[in-house]
């Protein structure tokens, strides 16, 4: 006789995840979370709501992508829509840029892209007024309430479900290596935290979140996600925010795991590489190649010394347990993965990757500027100025 337990289980066998992982592959879509300031002080202003409107009066942001809310009032995402290429890419997310810039001058109002705003409280952002925020809340409490960071997401297109689990599979190894070309939040609260990006463990915090788990096949991630809706637990697919996730809907793989960067030049060249790290996994996969099985604590662990160091990080090398610099790691990465870039049209984008290595990161850049006469309103002008360089 069957129990209750292993009746639901059946029933959640049984139902089938809509997907629409039909192609064509390497699409690219890109998401970027920035600040809302106020031109004077560079304080934080809860704003988005105002500017939506706006937005929508001028009828502007319909050819290149949207604006969206996110959790708090003070937070502007700009998202394009699913792009050929690279290049196209670009070309959106500079114009969204401009356009959000030029809305929000009308308003005596400024817009910021960093990691985290140097020296804002989350005690003072309002949460927007949308059920979605206003449930998460209710959830999570002060775990959503203290989220006032601000990050980027890729996604790009693949054309079968099983191979969007394995390179979800294949990905987690190259989050590292992302996660320390993007630290861009040395600064948290007003104090100099000692971390490059201090927005990782801020949202550690969340539950579901980080360095996911591998899936089998579509079918296992199916029912994994299936047998979580079933219990309660929440509501879909979309409340896993791990940083590297399959999103079923849109027919893409998200990568999620890097802070918002200050210049457009960084936000490409990171969808460039990412586009190439996703060109050559689906390769092995059409090759039928096996993937390289490592321990999850590694691959965290990994995570958290990008984190903590950026690209002065020593990482431990998976294949041979060696602790290897992040630049050298990622030089290496590069070299490989050039031919990738070149065939999906990417490669000029790469040399924002070469400034990474030879000038730093966001976060070393930061700290440059802080560090001459520490104060971070100096730091934060130069973080309006370059979001629109």
């Amino acid at each position: 006789m069957h129990s209750e337990t292993q009746i639901e289980c059946a029933r959640v066998r049984s139902r089938a995840m809509h997907q629409a992982f039909t192609g064509p592959s390497y699409t690219v879509g890109v998401e970027e979370e920035m600040m809302i300031v106020d031109a004077e002080s560079f304080d934080l202003v809860n704003a988005i709501e105002a500017l939506l409107k706006d937005a929508d009066a001028a009828g502007i942001a319909s050819t290149e992508g949207e604006f969206k809310p996110e959790l708090m009032e003070s937070v502007l995402e700009i998202a394009t829509k699913p792009c050929a290429d690279v290049p196209a890419a670009a070309e959106q997310l500079t114009e969204l840029r401009h356009q959000v810039r030029e809305i929000a001058a009308k308003r005596g109002l400024r817009i910021g892209s960093s990691g985290t705003h140097p020296f804002a409280k989350w005690e003072h952002q309002r949460i927007v007024a949308r059920p979605r925020y206003r449930d998460l809340i209710s959830a999570l409490r002060f775990v959503a309430r203290q989220e006032l960071i601000f990050g980027m997401h890729v996604h790009i297109g693949l054309d079968d479900p099983d191979k969007a689990i394995y390179v979800a599979n294949g990905m987690r190894v190259h989050v590292a290596v992302l996660q320390a070309l993007s630290a861009n939040s040395p600064f948290w609260r007003g104090d100099e935290t000692g971390l490059l990006s201090t927005r990782t463990p801020i949202f550690r915090a969340f539950p579901r979140v980080g360095m996911p788990p591998a899936y089998a096949d579509w079918e296992d991630y199916e029912q994994q996600v299936e047998f979580m809706v079933a219990s309660g637990v929440m509501e879909d697919y979309t409340y896993l925010w791990y940083d590297v996730r399959p999103h079923p809907n849109l027919g893409t793989v998200e990568i999620r795991c890097c802070d918002s960067q200050t210049r457009v030049v960084h936000t490409v060249a990171l969808t460039a590489l990412i586009q190439a790290m996703v060109k050559e996994l689906a390769e092995r996969f059409e090759s039928g190649e096996p993937l390289s099985e490592y321990p999850w604590q590694m691959l965290d662990e990994n995570k958290w010394l990008a984190a903590r160091h950026g690209l002065d990080a020593e990482l431990v090398d998976l294949p041979s347990s060696e602790r290897v610099g992040a630049k050298a790691l990622t030089r290496r990465l590069l070299e490989r993965l050039i031919p990738h870039a070149q065939d999906l049209g990417g490669e000029d984008a790469l040399a924002g990757i070469r400034d990474l290595l030879e000038r730093g990161n966001g976060a070393t850049r930061q700290i440059v500027v802080y560090e001459a006469n520490h104060d971070l309103n100096e730091v934060m002008a130069e973080i309006i100025a370059a979001t629109g360089d």
